[in-house]
């Protein structure tokens, strides 16, 4: 019987957690820097206490009135529509690769027609509730 290192097998030896080891190295690293960053610019930056430096920045413009400010809700329904959009892209896209691939055109094909049906009622529901209205 020939003699064998318990390192070669993985399971049993050290070789298992070399790779776990590279990138706790690697996360310990990062740490430090953005650690020594931080100490860095305390430590470097002008302390000058000022009373217009403790003001609100808008702009250039000095800060008039109250903090508070209306804002149309409809923007961030917008921005809500366009994320799910997008995503609705992101997941397209392979979804057309593997749709490509012999034995599963009809799976992937109803699955993305459930995925595009959800998309669709949820457009259909912000139509009817007039959020696409731009008044």
């Amino acid at each position: 019987m020939k003699w064998q290192p318990v390192a070669a097998d993985p399971a049993a030896g050290s070789g298992y957690f070399d790779a776990y080891a590279a990138v706790g190295l690697l996360a310990v690293v990062g740490v430090l820097f953005v650690a020594v960053a931080f100490t860095a610019n305390r430590l470097l930056r002008p302390v000058v206490h000022s009373p217009e430096k403790l003001l609100a920045y808008e702009c250039g413009v000095d800060p008039v009135g109250e903090g508070w400010a209306h804002t149309q809700v409809r923007y961030y329904v917008y921005a809500f529509l366009y994320v799910i959009f997008a995503v609705d892209a992101i997941y397209l896209f392979p979804w057309a690769t593997v749709f490509a691939a012999a034995g599963y055109g009809a799976t992937t094909l109803v699955e993305m027609f459930v995925f595009i049906g959800f998309l669709a009622v949820g457009l259909l529901y912000a139509w009817k509730k007039g959020v696409l209205e731009w008044t």
